[in-house]
């Protein structure tokens, strides 16, 4: 089975920056023959408060003529509380009704794909407990399948025991938490998005997978982290043996740089960023 996991398109009917970028993604994806599109989030640039940015970005997405399955990204539903933007049940409702589930399973020979809601774990709120519940059913009523996991968030940033990273990673406690569910279960990819960054790693025997952003890098913006900063996509080859993620520039991508936009895209960001960083 031939996934392309795409994420961070970023698109909305308002601000067109990365439009082009995403047309031609969709070329390359129709061109390369996959038997399924995994999002791992950040559909839109603001689809947690704009329905418009929601409608026209589920739009794009369903005029490939491919399946995709999506999970949602913290620019679409929110994140945690505290955030400009927190999960809350207007956020999680409008997703649902404009684009799907935010947790879905989908089985395939061989496989069973898992996708999470990472924007909500984490919260310590009933959603939070309801899709841990839900998860731990899922990994048991497999049925002899390999697991894919698929979420917005990485596990971790650094190091699988790091602390708290803040808005990047998922914190500690839920951290040793997913670990430990999938410890007793064939889980063998672990793929996300939002660091807009690309990189690939291991951890006890768990693929880990940041996809590469098909919108734009970040430069002095945020701290460095690992990997490579560039756009393109994944593929990731499921079959008997487990699976094989190649990630792939796209040199047709135009890699925008956050950092010239920032002021544009998300103005809050920009007031909110520490002097230092800003310098």
């Amino acid at each position: 089975m031939k996934i392309i996991q795409i994420t961070d398109t970023h698109l909305s009917p308002v601000k067109s920056h990365f439009t082009e970028n995403w047309e031609r993604l969709a070329q390359w994806i129709m061109e390369g023959g996959a038997d399924l599109v995994v999002h791992t989030g950040d559909l839109t640039i603001d689809g947690a408060d704009l329905d418009d940015d929601m409608l026209y970005s589920v739009e794009k997405m369903r005029s490939l003529p491919i399946p995709m399955l999506i999970v949602p990204g913290n620019h679409d539903v929110g994140h945690l509380p505290g955030s400009d933007q927190p999960v809350d049940q207007q956020r999680l409702t409008r997703w649902q009704t404009l684009v799907g589930p935010d947790r879905w399973v989908s089985d395939h020979d061989g496989w069973r794909l898992i996708g999470l809601n990472s924007l909500i774990i984490g919260s310590e709120s009933d959603e939070d407990e309801a899709q841990f519940a839900w998860l731990e059913e899922q990994l048991a009523s497999r049925e002899g399948r390999q697991i894919a996991i698929f979420a917005h968030k990485p596990l971790f940033v650094d190091a699988v025991h790091e602390g708290d990273t803040g808005y990047w990673g998922i914190r500690p406690k839920q951290r040793q938490r997913l670990l430990d569910l999938f410890e007793g279960h064939p889980v063998k990819l672990h793929a996300s998005g939002h660091l807009h960054w690309a990189w690939q790693g291991e951890h006890a025997g768990i693929t880990l997978v940041w996809g590469p952003p098909s919108s734009f890098i970040i430069q002095d913006f945020e701290r460095e982290m690992p990997g490579e900063r560039l756009v393109g996509a994944v593929i990731h080859t499921l079959d008997a043996q487990g699976v094989t993620s190649e990630i792939v520039s796209l040199p047709q991508l135009v890699p925008y740089v956050f950092d010239d936009l920032a002021h544009e895209l998300y103005p809050k960001a920009v007031r909110h960023q520490p002097e230092e960083a800003a310098q």
